[in-house]
């Protein structure tokens, strides 16, 4: 099924060329030139991310991603705003203390807008699918304490191969590509970097214990997976 995405914007031009870029990566787009049509829209239509212009008539930006936080039947949807001025810091530090997930100033390349909603997509995904504790294999992860044990013993892991051990354990027996794992855990600024993913799962195997490494299973040309019952 296709990802909506909401674009709230009262140019019709950015909306157009905003509709062109995202449905030309397989998104479904909606859109809303005014700030109570975009929360009218979000309750009902519930979208996967809104990408939201700071600047709109009657209610802004901020004042929508207000209300959409505080609302418990869309507070989790993810929200990207975006200015057409220049980012300035007090601009950023209103938009996050509204409760936006991320800041974009225009001009941007479409490239990055992309990336970054995968990025909001995927980690609102995660945390919907949450678990405090997972055991597989005589690993235990607990998420609450940020520790991990392989049978019994601690193991003392870095905030990215923890993450990364995590996302294998909880998905496990499917193959995770690397740039899903990038996304997932580093954000769009490391988008592309695939190498990363490589050398942090070299260190976290290291880390494991050669016995406990062999649940990390490189696919070759996919990606990696952690395996069950071998």
């Amino acid at each position: 099924m296709k990802k909506k995405i909401l674009i709230v914007d009262d140019d019709p031009g950015a909306v157009e060329l905003l509709k062109e870029i995202l449905s030309a990566q397989n998104f479904r787009v909606i859109s809303a030139t005014n700030g109570d049509e975009a929360i009218k829209k979000v309750r009902e239509e519930k979208p996967d991310t809104v990408v939201l212009d700071v600047v709109l008539p009657g209610l802004d930006g901020f004042d929508v991603c207000r209300v959409l936080k505080q609302d418990k039947t869309t507070h989790s949807i993810p929200i990207i705003m975006l200015s057409g001025k220049a980012m300035e810091t007090k601009d950023k530090v209103t938009g996050f203390e509204a409760g936006a997930d991320d800041y974009l100033t225009k001009p941007f390349e479409a490239k990055e807008l992309v990336a970054r909603i995968k990025a909001l997509i995927r980690r609102y995904e995660l945390s919907e699918d949450f678990e405090e504790v997972i055991e597989k294999e005589g690993i235990s992860l607990d998420v609450t304490r940020a520790t991990v044990r392989v049978k019994g013993k601690p193991v003392d892991l870095r905030p990215k191969e923890f993450d990364l051990l995590y996302l294998l354990m909880k998905k496990a027996g499917r193959v995770l590509n690397r740039s899903y794992l990038l996304v997932s855990i580093w954000g769009y600024e490391y988008f592309g970097a695939t190498r990363t993913v490589d050398v942090h799962i070299r260190r976290l195997r290291e880390k494991l214990g050669e016995e406990a490494a062999k649940k990390i299973k490189t696919v070759e040309g996919k990606g990696y997976m952690f395996v069950e019952g071998e």
